[in-house]
């Protein structure tokens, strides 16, 4: 008789397909690269590399699947301009189509609703595998108030908002990346959520537990600042950034560090 197969440990790991970073190192960590088919969140303070990671995204995904791309247009929505393009073309990735900024659409959210109104509006036909936010955080910084009541509201928006990104991600085989800040914690206790530290600060992500329960992966951006000593005797400062893997379903807890470099955002073994 033959012996039943062992059940994978992690078959989301093993069948989703992935888009890559753009680098053999960053894709390794996050287990292959960012999830198509889920909502993959960037969690972090101001400069600490999201928006730059948003952007290497943006070219990754015309890459050939043979590459790690998904051969598709993406779509960048910002809630904060204007829109990096200077950044955007001073990035490079090898095999890239002619004429990549074509294939990018470039759209402008100016609220939670306004966000919500853009995603149902959106053809079926629109021919986009990758969809990214940059950032949802800024869109609720405003609107809502600490009150039962508004932040009742704010859960039903999330939620919306949500299940539109995923619902398209499932249909398209898409990926979908979020920015998010980060708020300073003051309490002794983090809320729920769990304390993060980056700059010498403890931390959370901003928008509290239920936004976080609409995200499939949280990966948190950190940096830091230290003064060493080269081998000529002078003091230089130096700032290191890592990555962590806070929760997902195709990679373990973890972290490395990255640089950012005028091509790039690449990973350092």
């Amino acid at each position: 008789m033959a012996s039943i197969p062992p059940k994978p440990e992690n078959p989301l790991h093993l069948h989703t397909t992935k888009l890559t970073l753009g680098c053999p190192i960053l894709d390794s960590f996050l287990g292959g690269g960012i999830p198509c088919g889920s909502i993959t969140e960037l969690v972090g303070e101001s400069s600490a590399g999201k928006t730059q990671l948003c952007l290497q995204l943006l070219l990754s995904s015309l890459l050939p699947p043979s590459l790690g791309g998904l051969s598709s247009p993406s779509l960048y929505i910002y809630s904060e301009p204007p829109f990096p393009l200077r950044r955007l073309l001073r990035l490079s990735l090898p095999s890239l189509p002619p004429r990549p900024l074509d294939h990018i659409f470039v759209r402008p959210a100016h609220s939670a609703d306004d966000l919500l109104s853009l995603l149902s509006h959106l053809p079926d036909s629109l021919p986009v595998r990758l969809i990214i936010i940059d950032s949802i955080a800024a869109l609720f910084r405003s609107e809502f108030d600490n009150t039962p009541r508004d932040l009742k509201s704010r859960s039903s928006l999330f939620f919306k908002i949500a299940t539109k990104l995923k619902d398209r991600a499932r249909k398209l085989g898409a990926a979908v990346v979020v920015t998010n800040h980060v708020v300073d914690v003051v309490e002794a206790e983090c809320g729920g959520a769990r304390c993060l530290w980056s700059s010498g600060r403890r931390v959370v992500p901003a928008l509290g537990l239920a936004w976080s329960h609409c995200v499939n992966t949280r990966v948190f951006l950190t940096r830091s600042e230290g003064m060493v000593r080269s081998s000529n005797g002078e003091e230089c400062e130096v700032r290191t950034r890592r990555m962590h893997v806070v929760f997902s379903p195709c990679s373990p807890e973890r972290s490395c560090e990255f640089a950012i470099v005028g091509h790039g955002v690449l990973g350092v073994g």
